[in-house]
């Protein structure tokens, strides 16, 4: 048996971490490149987009094949995202510079903001200059926000019988450019437990149900990360340890949802009865990136005509005799019939009104299940996405 006590000060909660941030420059006045640091070496993990152009920082740890580091610079404002080899070039020169800064071995680098710009490596190497050895959760997570509303951090201690406890801790940066197609944001996760089982494993199948089950519009970045580090300083248990990475990752993930560039609501769109998972899932994830039901959740507009029209227009099998679609408690069409009277409308959209709310589709083919999280598409998401670069 085990406990999961949430605990405060996220990446620096663990043992052996550091991390901060400084104002380069590249903000008006923010933090805007950071970096994380292990007193000891670490195992690393990661999963990164499926977008076709990654960015350098990713060809980078792909192409040096690392697997063991014990730091992480990162960037705000320029994503070094399809600017060739000399983009792969000034990861490696920068990381290199970063080992005037402590006893670094095998860095790697993670970036976020605009596609198809050089970075300022002059700027970002005056940020390492000033780069302090200390524990400040705040100013890491603040460097790497980028049209965030706030910074996103979390961390647990698991308290196992054996009284050899563990802990976790975890920053991301996240609000638009949200796809459930990979992990869609960046994020930084470290650890103390001492982990001997497949860490790619693990995070892989923990991302695919909480990052890659959200979606905020639809559109997969080139610099979409997860990174897993682990020191493995403390105590370990395979069982309590997904169950916290699964904490960890759903927190965050539920975190970028609610901040969705503009959003006003998060809702659960909930499959069941699909032909397999698989299906379920690419229904679900359909439903999240529907223009038609995003500005439907936004005008609070119980307009289930658009949701039946996305379930069957997935590919996914399924039969309007057998299809149920509900919000929250109020069933609206049942395998055929039309329950949406105005006694039905008023209560159905009362339920949108809420911040929070659930939409239950039961397509009565068999047994497959999938819960996707969406946000609604409003117009201040326009106002941010027309001038980003500015």
């Amino acid at each position: 048996m085990f406990k999961i006590v949430p605990i405060d000060g996220g990446i620096t909660a663990v043992d052996g971490f550091y991390a901060s941030g400084v104002k380069a420059g590249f903000k008006e006045d923010d933090y805007d490149v950071g970096y994380i640091y292990s007193d000891s070496l670490c195992e690393v993990a990661y999963t990164f987009t499926t977008n076709k152009f990654q960015a350098a920082p990713l060809k980078y740890v792909l192409q040096n094949n690392i697997n063991q580091t014990n730091f992480l610079l990162v960037n705000s404002k320029n994503a070094n995202a399809l600017t060739g080899k000399e983009g792969i070039d000034d990861v490696a020169e920068l990381l290199e510079y970063c080992k005037n800064f402590q006893d670094i071995k095998n860095p790697i680098m993670s970036s976020t903001g605009v596609i198809g710009v050089r970075l300022d490596k002059d700027k970002i190497k005056k940020a390492i200059d000033n780069f302090i050895l200390e524990r400040d959760n705040n100013k890491v997570s603040r460097s790497i926000m980028t049209t965030d509303s706030y910074p996103k951090s979390v961390a647990f201690e698991v308290i196992l019988e054996n009284g050899d406890n563990f802990r976790i801790g975890a920053i991301a940066k996240g609000a638009g450019m949200i796809n459930p197609a990979m992990a869609t944001m960046l994020c930084f996760v470290v650890t103390d437990a001492n982990i001997d089982d497949d860490m790619f494993e693990i995070l892989k199948d923990v991302v695919n149900e909480t990052f890659n089950a959200i979606s905020v519009d639809g559109d997969t970045s080139t610099n979409d990360s997860c990174f897993l580090l682990t020191n493995k300083k403390a105590g370990y248990d395979k069982e309590a340890f997904r169950e916290v990475l699964k904490l960890t990752l759903q927190k965050l993930a539920f975190d970028i949802v609610k901040d969705g560039e503009g959003a006003n609501k998060m809702v659960a769109f909930e499959i069941k009865g699909a032909k397999n998972n698989t299906e379920a899932q690419k229904i679900a994830k359909a439903l999240t990136n529907s223009l038609l039901v995003k500005t439907a959740i936004f005008g609070e507009d119980p307009n289930w005509g658009r949701i039946a029209s996305t379930i069957g227009a997935s590919g996914c099998e399924c039969d309007e005799e057998k299809l149920m679609i509900s919000f929250e408690d109020v069933l609206v069409y049942d395998k055929g019939q039309i329950l949406f009277d105005k006694e039905t409308e008023t209560k159905a959209a009362k339920i949108m009104k809420k911040d929070e709310f659930r939409i239950i589709c039961d397509l009565g083919i068999a047994d497959g299940e999938f819960v996707a999280y969406g946000c609604d598409l409003s117009y201040e998401y326009v106002k941010i996405n027309a001038d980003y670069r500015t």
